[in-house]
Order: structure tokens, then C-alpha cells, then sequence
């Protein structure tokens, strides 16, 4: 069994710098956690990734071929869905597996084995559409689960949707159509707001809001009492959130339930020579 999680969120939420963060946490605690760069149009990131999806396409080759002429956002969905129209490329990166010359597609390479108990991130790009109605991201972890992966989805967005109500409504509406739309076990992160008083300022505070506050009211209440959507915090900073957030994590995609237990015997203590009681008390 492999694990892995899929950083989703919109272009500037933090995806990035959330695996380097977590990579370096373990690599401090003595655990090895892998970065698969999903995005195209990444430039530079803080990670050494194990993964890279600019080695098989780019988003330049999308947007200057002469037949395509796709725009920013068109090509990043394309250079996505070119990946998924050839998986044997992202298997033999990830496993060791797929087709070569000398042998047969799908075929593991001589002497090598597939891992196990790999702790992977995929680093997506921030085209929302991709997860939020497209196929491509629920195709995207149908393949990997495939693979015997075991995979949860972490939806990234920037403290400033949970302080402001307009973006507090449009950032929880956006988690839920990615959750309804990967199917996955699921992860919000950054604050923890009050959704009856954030969306009680959208219906304050413009026509529109005063016109449909019955809605946003509704819409708040039933994303609190049916706890449809809960935010996580997340400080970079700060390592003791960092690993409780990490174990989280670790506990929906079950991860090390299938280690061993490690036990190690302890001989009784030898008893200390001159042991006598009547040492410690006068006479």
C-alpha cells in the first residue's frame, strides 16, 4: 500500500509551499516524504521534486503550437489531460513500471521492484476547474488508486476567505464542489470561521446581500449544522501545528496502520551491590 495526498486550491493559495513545508517536517522527524510536481507552469518551488510533469509536457508547448494556440488557463486542462492520455509515462515514474523496448507495456523493468509504503504529494496546479466540475482530477486518483495508492484530497485557500464574508461563501462553496467532485476523503485548510457571522455581513453590506439574505443565512446554517465543510488552521511557522495537522492526515488515509508493531525486551536490572537498608539510617 502507497500513500499520498493531492494539493488542490486556487493559483496563489499556498500548494507549493505547503509541500515544502511538509517535506522538510519530515525529513526533521526522520521521514521521508516525496513531491510530485503536477503543474506545467510551475517556475521554481522550494522542494526537489521526485516527479516532474514539465519532463514529459509544458505549458509553452501548448500555448505555442501552431494547431493549439491555447491560452494560459486552456493549456494548463490540456497539458493535465496529456498526462492522463499517457499513464504508462507517470507509472514508470512513480513504480518502476511501464513500457520499454525490451519488454512488454506495463511490465516491471528487471530488478526492479514497486515500492511500498511511499508517502507521496502531488503538487496540482491551481486551474480550479480541474477538480471543481472537470473529469480530470477524479480520473487523476481513479489511476493512482489503481496503483494501490491510498489518497486524500487537501483543499488549500488563503486566510483572507475566512475574514471576509463574500469570500468565506465563494471559498466554501468551491470546497464542496471539489469534494462532491474527487470522491475522496477530504481536508480543508487554514481558518476556523464562523459562517453565521461572516455570511451575516454579506446580507448587510450590499443590495445584493440584503436582496438574498434569507439565502445566505440558509446557506450558513447548513454548513454549520450539518458540518458540511471545517477548516483547518495551518501555520508554517509553527511545527507543533504542522504535525498534528500531518497526523490528521495520517489517521484519514490510514497511514502506518499496517506497520509492524516494534517491541523491545528489557533484561530486569541487576540489584546494586551493598544494597543495605540500614546504610541509610543511623544507628
Amino acid at each position: 500500500m502507497r500513500y499520498g495526498q493531492l494539493v488542490m486550491g486556487p493559483a496563489g493559495s499556498g500548494k507549493s509551499t505547503y509541500c515544502a513545508t511538509m517535506q522538510r517536517h519530515g525529513h526533521d522527524d526522520k521521514r521521508l516524504i516525496k513531491v510530485v510536481n503536477l503543474d506545467p507552469a510551475a517556475e521554481r518551488f522550494d522542494y526537489q521534486p521526485f516527479v516532474d510533469i514539465r519532463d514529459l509536457i509544458q505549458l509553452d508547448d501548448a500555448m505555442e503550437d501552431e494547431e493549439l494556440h491555447y491560452g494560459p488557463n486552456g493549456g494548463l486542462v490540456f497539458c493535465v489531460e496529456y498526462l492522463l492520455e499517457n499513464p504508462d509515462w507517470l507509472k514508470n515514474q512513480l513504480c518502476g513500471v511501464g513500457g520499454d523496448d525490451d519488454g512488454e507495456e506495463g511490465e516491471v523493468d528487471a530488478g526492479v521492484e514497486e515500492p511500498d509504503d511511499d508517502y507521496i504529494l502531488f503538487d496540482m496546479p491551481g486551474q480550479i476547474e480541474l477538480y471543481s466540475h472537470l473529469n480530470a482530477g477524479r480520473q487523476l486518483a481513479k489511476l493512482l488508486e489503481s496503483w494501490d495508492f491510498r489518497l486524500c484530497s487537501v483543499f488549500l485557500v488563503d486566510s483572507q476567505f475566512m475574514i471576509d464574508g463574500a469570500k468565506f461563501l465563494s471559498g466554501t462553496m468551491a470546497a464542496l464542489s471539489v469534494m462532491a467532485n474527487m470522491e475522496l476523503p477530504h481536508l480543508d485548510k487554514y481558518l476556523e470561521p464562523d459562517p453565521q457571522a461572516l455570511l451575516g455581513e454579506v446580507s448587510n453590506e450590499s443590495s445584493w446581500g440584503r436582496k438574498y439574505r434569507k439565502l445566505s443565512e440558509t446557506i450558513g446554517l447548513l454548513i454549520e449544522d450539518f458540518s458540511l465543510v471545517r477548516f483547518t488552521p495551518l501555520n508554517i511557522n509553527d511545527e507543533e501545528n504542522i504535525a498534528d495537522l500531518l497526523l490528521m492526515i495520517d489517521n484519514v488515509i490510514q497511514f502506518g496502520e499496517d506497520a509492524d508493531v516494534r517491541t523491545r525486551d528489557f533484561d530486569p536490572p541487576e540489584p546494586e551491590e551493598d544494597d543495605d537498608p540500614d546504610k541509610y539510617y543511623g544507628e
